[in-house]
């Protein structure tokens, strides 16, 4: 028999300060060798899996141009990720004659929800290759899903208010992510390993290839430089 007056089982991600402690004190159960291996075994596991949303790491990128008012609205996305894809679903409202948000990005297989809060009829319509739709005018506070199956870049319009123009960018994996009006970003949750960026613009390209590399439990800095699309 095995006397332990105090036993820890200690797990820490020194990046993220994720810690699990689990502490034996001196019992008669502590004290039943087999039943107290078994149990260390099982919450040494239970600890390791839990952990494992900690173990991949996020990218903290910002967009540099010379034309800073297009910095917002960029779509950043990984290429390569060899993840199951997790659909998501999201929304888009038709508010003061505009669409809001007028980007998103989402996986291949999500849904979008389509809301009419003004106080006017609209419609929608896509005739973009990847993915065309249209839902015929409904009224004020109706909601129309779309789902979309194929990656692609989806424009969509508004065809009683030509004026109204919105995007959807449907990546191949969740691991994307729109700029905000600083072109600042973040992708969160990324699994270890080097990938390519791409992005979309309304009006700016790429410019050269850019890659990060995500290590464990690590927060990646990028700068990711783009140009105007007519030059």
């Amino acid at each position: 028999m095995i006397t332990i007056s105090s036993f820890d089982i200690f797990l820490s991600d020194m990046e993220s300060n994720c810690m699990l402690i689990i502490k034996f004190k001196e019992t008669d159960m502590v004290k039943s060798t087999p039943w107290f291996i078994k149990t260390v075994l099982f919450l040494s596991s239970f600890g390791c899996i839990a952990s494992n949303a900690y173990c991949n790491g996020t990218i903290a990128g910002t967009i540099e141009t010379d034309l800073a008012k297009y910095k917002g609205d960029t779509v950043v996305y990984l290429e390569g990720v060899n993840e199951q894809v997790t659909p998501q679903h999201k929304s888009i409202d038709q508010l003061n004659l505009t669409f809001v948000p007028k980007v998103i990005t989402i996986p291949v297989g999500s849904t979008v929800d389509f809301t009419n809060n003004d106080k006017i009829y609209h419609n929608i319509t896509s005739t973009s290759e990847s993915n065309k739709f249209s839902l015929d005018t409904y009224d004020p506070g109706v909601t129309r899903p779309v789902t979309f199956n194929k990656p692609g870049v989806v424009h969509f319009l508004c065809k009683v208010h030509p004026e109204m123009s919105g995007w959807v960018v449907v990546t191949e994996n969740q691991y994307a992510a729109v700029t905000e009006h600083d072109g600042k970003f973040t992708i969160p949750n990324v699994p270890v390993g080097t990938y390519q960026i791409e992005t979309w613009n309304e009006k700016l390209k790429l410019k050269g290839k850019t890659t990060v590399t995500v290590a464990e439990g690590k927060t990646v800095p990028v700068v990711i430089r783009l140009s105007d699309a007519t030059s």
